[in-house]
């Protein structure tokens, strides 16, 4: 009887570090063309594909790199020539890289075809506007405004005896509303809980805002001021023996 020591078993040796050779001469040469193709795309990630007559290889790059190199032949199926998974089978490696000629050739023809591409593009363009006088104008307004609604704000404190308050009013249908804190007015806003901040402790408004609201905000001093007015009317109503 035959004992499994004496069956002698054939050293793939040979072929697994041929094949680590190829893998790592394509890998290289590959990944310089992953890095052109990234470079034109501008993108760190992405891919393309090349057709050839034999099949279609796609490169995916990522951060820059090669991610993978993928062999379509015409009948079907499909080889990961480079991978961050498993090396290819032998078999299917070599019938990629008969046609990895092809695929640089293919590579080659898509780089020339980009040539010139640009070359008549125009550069001179027009001269930008600056917003500075819009921006200097839009700021004048909203430090008048501010000023006014912190006078509000500081007679409102001082009635109320709180540190912290708010005011509304309506105003020809929109809800104004004036909220401050101890440093004075907090913010000013037209139109309820989703509408504009005409002033605000994270910026100012836009100034197609400040265009609209601006001039509507005389008639929210108007309503501070009766009801300013009806506060005066209560307290003379108040009659004490003394």
């Amino acid at each position: 009887m035959t004992s499994f020591a004496d069956l002698d078993l054939a050293d793939v040796e040979e072929v697994a570090e041929r094949r680590e050779d190829l893998l790592a001469a394509v890998r290289d040469h590959a990944g310089r063309i992953a890095y052109h193709i990234a470079r034109v795309d501008g993108g760190d990630y992405g891919q393309r594909s090349f057709s050839t007559d034999d099949g279609e290889w796609t490169v995916k790059y990522e951060a820059g790199d090669l991610e993978y190199l993928r062999f379509e032949p015409r009948g079907g199926g499909e080889t990961y020539v480079i991978s961050t998974q498993q090396p290819a089978e032998p078999k299917a490696l070599a019938e990629a890289l008969e046609d990895y000629p092809a695929f640089v050739a293919a590579y080659n023809d898509y780089v020339e075809s980009l040539a010139g591409l640009l070359d008549s593009v125009e550069t001179s363009f027009p001269t930008v506007e600056s917003t500075e006088s819009v921006v200097a104008e839009r700021d004048r307004i909203v430090e008048t405004i501010e000023a006014c609604c912190d006078r509000m704000a500081g007679e409102l404190r001082r009635y109320e005896g709180t540190e912290y308050g708010s005011f509304a009013a309506r105003i020809d249908g929109t809800r104004w509303e004036l909220k401050w804190d101890e440093d004075g007015a907090s913010y000013l806003r037209a139109g309820g809980s989703g509408g504009v901040y005409v002033l605000s402790q994270y910026g100012p408004p836009s100034a197609a805002d400040v265009r609209e609201y601006a001039p509507r905000f005389g008639g929210f001093v108007d309503a501070y001021n009766d009801h300013v007015a009806e506060l005066e009317l209560d307290l003379e109503t108040i009659t004490f023996d003394t």
